[in-house]
């Protein structure tokens, strides 16, 4: 089972990751991308790297943007280390897309 990790340890977290915010025990970031298709690219990407550490955002999708919100539903739905690698990992495709 995950840990949550305490909100100042979020906080610390969400420092090296820019755009991502902490509220309701989640985190998140909206992405705008140029068009449809590469929101739709990009999420599919998202998902590969998802099913390799089988943890799972919540997502929404609309035209060109796309909305995450990471919490580990193990740890009563709070934030975990899992949430903060996971959105290291998603940066990381992001910025690929820029």
């Amino acid at each position: 089972m995950s840990v949550p990790l305490t909100e100042n340890q979020i906080q610390e977290a969400l420092a090296s990751l820019p755009g991502w915010a902490f509220a309701d025990d989640a985190i998140s970031k909206t992405y705008r991308l140029g068009s449809f298709t590469e929101a739709i690219g990009f999420i599919t990407e998202m998902a590969f790297a998802c099913e390799r550490v089988n943890h799972h955002p919540e997502l929404s999708n609309v035209y060109s943007t796309v909305a995450i919100r990471l919490c580990t539903h193990d740890a009563g739905g709070k934030v975990t280390e899992k949430d903060i690698n996971l959105a290291g990992e998603i940066e990381k495709i992001a910025k690929k897309r820029r």
